[in-house]
């Protein structure tokens, strides 16, 4: 499973935000249904578990292959120029409950929440 983030400056973001959300799930729904390596799973919006009060649009996305679904993702968000430098992408074992582990940064910041 992976989560694919977006920083928002509302608890119910700007257009911008909702234009992002459906333009970003489209294009990953595209490009991982296309090579195979996986499918969208939803989306949410709001703030994160952070303690310093934080907004996020949330993207899930379960792939076959972690390292090649993050290549995929980083790609097509970068090709589409759909805010490729203000994402975080973070994964979790289905198998394993264990909290999500953030795998990539745009930014050098190394806090996840989900």
């Amino acid at each position: 499973m992976l989560i694919i983030q977006y920083p928002m400056k509302s608890l119910t973001g700007s257009k911008r935000d909702l234009w992002l959300k459906d333009k970003a799930s489209e294009a990953l729904t595209s490009e991982l249904g296309w090579k195979g390596l996986g499918i969208v799973d939803g989306h949410d919006m709001g703030q994160t578990s952070n303690p310093v009060t934080q907004y996020a649009l949330n993207i899930y996305c379960f792939v076959m292959d972690e390292t090649l679904g993050i290549q995929a993702v980083k790609r097509v968000l970068r090709e589409t120029r759909l805010d490729y430098t203000k994402i975080k992408i973070a994964s979790r074992d289905l198998k394993n409950d264990v909290d999500y582990i953030l795998k990539y940064s745009a930014k050098n910041n190394q806090e996840f929440y989900v």
